[in-house]
């Protein structure tokens, strides 16, 4: 246990000396991991509440069902609610559809402005909410075959539209994470390689006095691994603020987009899981900087 803690304390110590003695250099490779991780973390965020948004639509669009004027609710409502992509249904007589209608208006006498038209104009409706955004269609043509039912309408642009963001940006996001993190691995590679070489008579004397390779060069694998860290802390920082400052800045928004913000915030686990990946992503950047690093000095 003693000789564990020995080499534990060794290593951490070489780590830090191994990092004061980077000094700018190090900056370099830490600057680097953390506009990586800063634009990775608010992409996947913003993919995050896309996809609530897309949700929220999704769960909330309904299909707006027309029927026949000789056609009962009554008839064609267990038709639809046996139907697996409906959520919901909701009723709405022509007399009730035609009141809020002649409501909205502003119409006092409800009687006289039917009797001027001859009838109620209006038929049933009913509302039928889809379980979620992709079925939509399928279920509007289900809908549309149904015995006593004149027309079918739904709004799918916004959902169309939502969707096409959210993969457009998924591809965006991969794209441009993979560029710096070829960019953040290089910058690492030659920061560590760069340590490496202004230690090569420290190195050879533990050579020298028979300290194995893996030994020697596990501080600077520890090093790259801390890169990594310390971008992910920072980057999770600048989210953090920039989210606070976005809050404040919503409170004095319409009430609109505050509900449409409110039903997009992240979740406690969300919140929780952000930096725990932003740590580790930037952690094995880090590692896999160091370990190219040392690969060609540890055959040497």
């Amino acid at each position: 246990m003693f000789k564990s803690l020995t080499k534990l304390d060794y290593l951490l110590k070489e780590t830090f000396l191994g990092l004061l003695r980077g000094g700018w250099m190090n900056w370099a490779a830490i600057s680097t991991v953390t506009v990586l991780l800063f634009l990775f973390g608010l992409s996947l965020q913003t993919s995050w509440q896309v996809e609530k948004l897309l949700y929220q639509f999704g769960s909330q669009l309904e299909v707006s069902v027309y029927l026949q004027p000789d056609t009962q609710i009554e008839s064609i409502q267990p038709l639809i609610a046996k139907m697996p992509d409906v959520a919901a249904i909701e009723t709405i007589t022509k007399e009730e559809a035609w009141a809020k209608l002649v409501k909205e208006m502003r119409i006092s006498d409800i009687e006289g402005a039917t009797q001027q038209l001859g009838e109620n104009p209006l038929v049933d409706e009913m509302k039928v909410k889809a379980r979620n955004s992709q079925v939509v269609p399928t279920l509007a043509t289900q809908l549309a075959k149904l015995p006593g039912v004149e027309t079918v309408q739904y709004v799918d642009e916004a959902v169309k539209h939502i969707a096409q963001l959210h993969q457009g940006l998924n591809w965006i996001t991969l794209t441009i994470t993979i560029i710096l993190t070829l960019s953040a691995i290089a910058v690492t590679t030659t920061t560590i390689r760069l340590i490496v070489m202004a230690r090569h008579q420290e190195i050879e004397i533990m050579q020298l006095v028979g300290a194995t390779r893996a030994w020697i060069y596990l501080p600077f694998i520890l090093q790259g691994i801390t890169f990594g860290l310390v971008g992910g802390a920072i980057a999770w920082s600048f989210i953090s603020v920039i989210q606070q400052f976005l809050g404040k800045l919503l409170v004095n928004q319409p009430e609109f987009i505050q509900v449409i913000t409110n039903r997009v915030q992240l979740t406690t686990s969300e919140i929780l899981l952000l930096p725990l990946i932003l740590l580790s992503f930037g952690a094995a950047v880090g590692l896999m900087g160091s370990l190219f690093a040392v690969r060609r000095f540890a055959k040497g």
